[in-house]
């Protein structure tokens, strides 16, 4: 598998997730900016992933200043550049948090041995990262069990992590332990993670993976083909609803009315426990041109009106249960998420 990001002599590198699966490119950020760009522009994608890129991007930016007079002014800079990037997604501002308090902690030290602790700080986030999904890997395979089909809703896996995977950590450990695993893939429309990237990465593993289109799920679920529904997170709010690739909540409905359960997958630094409900989570709105266009091909008319939130809300009342790499939670989540806080 390849890594979705590293840090090497000085560089941020990532495989460029546009380009999947039909190219396996690298990109290298040699500024902050260039991070920022590429979160921006879906080059990494997925919640912990621009995490760990987020992390990064501030000790690059840091590791480049050489006046120590424009010290905070300069940290200011990089922070705010990689805080609006994109609002939905809990696990970037949590990032940058974690980064920040290093910053106050140390600012004192000289000017190298505070870029050293802010690189050891954005590498020690992305090691951590690796061990909550597989955490959440184990945890999670307890609710599977063999012969089980489960049906996926974007890319949870490897490539929206530092490793390894929260939706597909499950699908993966499940995939170890019991015997019949397999796996539907939505193709998560507009951007296409499902059908480019999370088919890529199963097929990788040799978990045998059908791709479907968004619209099949409920009928598929109808027939008894599908056992359980396993989606990663964007972030949740401390009632347990929550935001993830649009789409999601339409697959939280239709579970529920055919009997099957829904789990999401998700460390716990996505849940916002600042936000009471999910109607305060910040949905991005993405560009038109994603909708208009497939791999760059016109699928409609230029100029057509469109609509492209990328992240919709689903209530609690919908979610079986929340996987984190502390444990499973239930409802009521209120309760339960703030135990493992």
């Amino acid at each position: 598998m390849l890594p979705t990001i590293k840090w090497e002599d000085d560089k941020i590198i990532m495989v460029d997730q546009r380009k999947l699966p039909a190219e396996e490119v690298y990109i290298k950020c040699l500024d902050y900016t260039q991070v920022a760009e590429a979160i921006e522009t879906m080059v990494i994608r997925g919640a912990p992933a621009i995490g760990v890129a987020a992390a990064f991007g501030v000790a690059l930016g840091v590791k480049q200043i050489s006046d120590r007079d424009d010290l905070d002014a300069e940290f200011a800079r990089v922070y705010r550049r990689l805080e609006r990037t994109r609002p939905t997604a809990r696990n970037l501002f949590w990032a940058l948090e974690q980064m920040n308090a290093v910053y106050k902690s140390s600012r004192c030290l000289t000017l190298p041995a505070l870029k050293q602790k802010l690189i050891d700080k954005a590498l020690t986030i992305e090691k951590e990262d690796i061990s909550r999904c597989r955490k959440i890997g184990s945890w999670g395979k307890s609710l599977l069990k063999k012969g089980q089909t489960i049906l996926t809703h974007c890319n949870a896996g490897a490539l929206a992590t530092a490793g390894y995977g929260t939706a597909l950590g499950v699908i993966r450990a499940a995939f170890d332990e019991y015997e019949g695993i397999t796996v539907y893939a939505g193709e998560t429309r507009p951007f296409l993670q499902g059908a480019r990237l999370t088919c890529w990465e199963l097929t990788k593993d040799n978990i045998p993976v059908t791709l479907i289109t968004d619209n099949m799920a409920g009928c598929l679920m109808r027939r008894g083909e599908i056992s359980v529904v396993v989606t990663g997170a964007d972030r949740i709010a401390s009632n347990g609803d929550t935001a993830n690739k649009i789409g999601t909540y339409s697959l939280a409905v239709l579970a529920q009315e055919n009997n099957i359960p829904m789990y999401i997958a998700a460390p716990l630094n996505t849940v916002d426990f600042s936000l009471s409900s999910g109607e305060q989570i910040p949905i991005e709105e993405r560009d038109a041109d994603e909708v208009r266009k497939i791999c760059g091909c016109d699928i409609t008319l230029p100029d057509i009106k469109v609509r492209n939130p990328s992240f919709d809300v689903t209530p609690a009342e919908y979610i079986s249960a929340i996987i984190t790499e502390c444990g499973i939670a239930y409802p009521t989540y209120k309760d339960s998420l703030e135990k493992f806080r």
